[in-house]
């Protein structure tokens, strides 16, 4: 029987291509137990969200005073900068009148404030709780840090396929630049590509569409139920 297996790493709040790959998958593993860079901006801690009618970054603060390397499930947030509160209510500020910011701002809010400091425990939980709520079956979802098996790059990716009896990877947009396809075939592991068409939703006040943006802003577009739609419309075939 044919597994298809998605890798991705635990994102912040991330975009609709996230999940649409959890929905493409049998199995979605979150790749946590990989080095967290030491410089520089990384999905795992910001997200876009359209801010003033532009697309921006909202950022969570992260604890960077630490010597060596040190993996995503040992990142912890920086709990002396008050970055919840001021996403809050950035978000606020930003979508109190859009159609959905009710029933959204209901889910969105306690998984913001959450006072867990672990970057993965905090990332895993927030998709976990989104995903249910559209609909998504989330005991598929796995931990690479509960998988035993060591490697780097595609070596890793194929172990942590079989790991969990997959035969199928599936690929995510962009894997061409360092992907090598022909060392998948010699571990048996066949590839998918993810191939997703960024859904186009009607964004309130704009007039020319924002895509990559956060699931926060096309569920206050569109509702649960409208993202619950794009997904599952984009995974007739």
């Amino acid at each position: 029987m044919t597994k298809v297996v998605a890798i991705h790493q635990p994102n912040f709040f991330p975009w609709l291509g996230y999940f649409d790959k959890i929905a493409k998958s049998d199995i979605f593993i979150f790749l946590d137990s990989v080095q967290f860079p030491k410089t520089g901006g990384v999905w795992c801690n910001r997200v876009k969200l359209l801010i003033s009618g532009k697309a921006r970054w909202i950022t969570a603060a992260i604890n960077r005073n630490y010597h060596g390397i040190r993996q995503i499930n040992e990142m912890r947030f920086f709990s002396e900068i008050p970055w919840r509160k001021k996403l809050l209510k950035i978000i606020e500020n930003e979508y109190t009148k859009h159609p959905f910011y009710n029933e959204v701002i209901t889910i969105i809010e306690p998984l913001l404030l959450s006072s867990e400091e672990n970057i993965a425990e905090y990332n895993v939980y927030a998709i976990s709780e989104i995903a249910k709520v559209l609909g998504l079956d989330t005991t598929k979802l796995r931990r690479s840090s509960a998988c035993s098996v060591i490697g780097t790059s595609n070596q890793l990716l194929c172990e942590l396929t079989r790991a969990v009896d997959g035969s199928v990877y599936l690929c995510g947009g962009g894997a061409e630049g360092y992907q090598d396809d022909a060392f998948f075939s010699t571990q048996g592991v066949s590839l998918k590509y993810q191939n997703f068409q960024h859904p186009v939703y009607p964004q309130r006040g704009q007039t020319i569409f924002t895509p990559g943006l956060s699931v926060i802003d096309s569920a206050m577009n569109v509702g649960w139920q409208g993202v619950r739609k794009m997904l599952f419309t984009a995974n007739d075939d």
